[in-house]
């Protein structure tokens, strides 16, 4: 439970401020905040992190450069095929490694669904947070589990997957993994139309979230806001789009915009990015060729990561992941460690508007502005 602090004055009304965790539940992991209040109402609110810094960029330049690849997948846990997707382009672009036509299409069936799977996890846990609703976490779960078993047969773990490499992929997708892909692709939209019943239209879902944490469009794009939190509030920004990297260019899809940039429009637009995923999956499942998925001149360095040595130079990639633009900024000096690693993690970029967003709201709309958002901790305290 929240315990308080202190209580003073603040231009002669009576303030308590309230500290919420490092541990509590609704923080979404190790994150405190110290909230101002004046009765319900919120009059300051400050995020504190830092209790779980891992010295992620730090260990990665002492490390050599295909040995980062797993740990990655421990910036947003809950979505590890983004990160190596980031960092696999990243490095791409600096030692100019060409990827094979199949293992684009692995890339983008891979990154895809794990967009669903965090989309329809992070709606699970919002609404958690409501405290109303448990069902439709439940409901995410049994959906997500299928993703991830999946990701279990394909790469060998749920969670940490380690499944990108420089040049390619570590493992091709066979017929009964597409089969099963397929399977999930028919049936996901049935799943959508029950979770949509359940929640779109529901009343109090409606009163909690609607006009609750409105991000103005010019407050978010000067705060550098990006993902399903960016689109909520209107503006039309998508790397998927604005980059076309890997070969999302040749897939037709739409970017779902929000348009008061509230709770309810954050909620929506991962409902319909999931439905855009999906469109993309036909597509690439439709296309994909026969082929390589690795490229043939990185084979040795697979085998032996150690005598990997890029070229000296710098090169900065991004990905549009599910929380939103993860950019991997390495420079190299001609070693089989990089010189300089840093990693641009959306979580810890779109916390900064957390406290505009809560003024004015009660306490346990802060509680949901935090969940829409979309935190994860592993890349906030990298």
């Amino acid at each position: 439970m929240p315990n308080i602090i202190e209580t003073k004055k603040l231009d002669g009304s009576d303030i308590l401020e309230i500290n919420f965790g490092p541990q509590h539940p609704s923080t979404h992991g190790v994150f405190r905040m110290i909230v101002q209040t004046e009765g319900e109402k919120i009059r300051g609110l400050r995020p504190i992190f830092g209790y779980l810094h891992r010295n992620h960029e730090q260990i990665a330049e002492n490390l050599p450069y295909a040995a980062i690849m797993p740990y990655t997948d421990r910036l947003d846990y809950v979505n590890a095929l983004a990160n190596n997707f980031g960092y696999a382009l990243t490095v791409e672009k600096l030692a100019s490694l060409e990827v094979p036509e199949r293992a684009e299409y692995l890339r983008v069936i891979m990154a895809e669904l794990a967009r669903i799977v965090n989309h329809i996890t992070v709606i699970g846990f919002m609404l958690n947070d409501l405290g109303a609703f448990f069902t439709p976490l439940l409901y995410a779960f049994r959906e997500r589990e299928r993703i991830l078993d999946l990701f279990e047969e394909v790469t060998g773990s749920r969670l940490m997957n380690n499944y990108f490499r420089f040049g390619g992929v570590k493992r091709d997708l066979t017929a009964l993994h597409l089969a099963t892909i397929h399977q999930i692709v028919a049936k996901f939209p049935a799943f959508l139309e029950e979770f949509e019943t359940l929640l779109s239209k529901n009343e109090i879902l409606c009163m909690r979230c609607q006009n609750v944490g409105v991000l103005s469009p010019e407050t978010a794009t000067n705060a550098g806001i990006t993902g399903p939190v960016l689109r909520a509030s209107g503006v039309n920004y998508d790397i998927r789009k604005v980059d076309g990297y890997s070969i999302y260019h040749r897939f037709d899809f739409k970017i779902p915009l929000g348009k008061k940039g509230d709770v309810y429009d954050r909620y929506y637009v991962r409902i319909l990015e999931i439905r855009e995923s999906l469109k993309i999956l036909e597509q690439a499942l439709a296309k994909i060729p026969q082929g390589e998925i690795l490229n043939k001149k990185t084979v040795p360095f697979i085998k032996m990561p150690r005598n990997f040595k890029p070229p000296v130079g710098e090169a900065y990639g991004r990905v549009e992941s599910p929380k939103g633009e993860l950019g991997f900024y390495v420079v190299s000096d001609g070693t089989p460690q990089p010189w300089r690693y840093h990693v641009r993690a959306p979580s810890l970029i779109n916390l900064t508007v957390l406290e505009e967003m809560c003024l004015g709201q009660k306490i346990a709309d802060a509680i949901i502005i935090l969940g829409s958002i979309d935190i994860v901790l592993g890349e906030t305290d990298r």
